[in-house]
């Protein structure tokens, strides 16, 4: 499984500017569920729901929210940069710039393990998520999240 597989160019957005956690969960549920045809407040919700487990703030500006619901088939994943920075509840306390959103099929999809591994290992890289952040343009950045 490639990053490819589950994010298209058209789910990349750059310099988006939110002023909280929660209204970033809501801008980035309300663009995906537009995408899938789903409602934006469930999406929003089931975000929240599992932020509520635990942050999914990774630490060095990173977050990876993700909820898994029913009637995704597959994954599905949506990245944004952030300008400024947002406070994530992030596991090292720092603001996150860098979201990649997943939304994952119930289980038991093994793609969802997959899709979600695949993501963290990616967004663990420093020289990655440098260029993530040098990225001039959302083409420019999903080539580097890509290639």
């Amino acid at each position: 499984m490639k990053i490819s597989d589950f994010l298209a160019p058209a789910d990349v957005v750059i310099d988006l500017r939110v002023p909280t956690k929660q209204q970033l969960l809501q801008d980035l549920a309300r663009k995906a569920a537009s995408s899938l045809g789903l409602q934006a407040d469930y999406v929003a919700s089931e975000l929240l729901k599992r932020e509520q487990l635990g942050s999914t703030g990774m630490g060095n500006g990173v977050a990876i929210p993700h909820a898994r619901l029913p009637m995704v088939k597959r994954p599905y994943g949506l990245v944004a940069r952030l300008k400024p920075p947002v406070d994530f509840d992030a596991i090292d306390g720092k603001p996150v710039d860098l979201v990649f959103m997943l939304l994952l099929p119930p289980p038991p999809e093994a793609d969802q393990l997959t899709a979600l591994a695949l993501v963290a290992r990616t967004l663990k890289t420093a020289g990655m998520l440098e260029r993530m952040r040098r990225a001039k343009s959302a083409s420019d950045f999903f080539a580097v999240m890509t290639g």
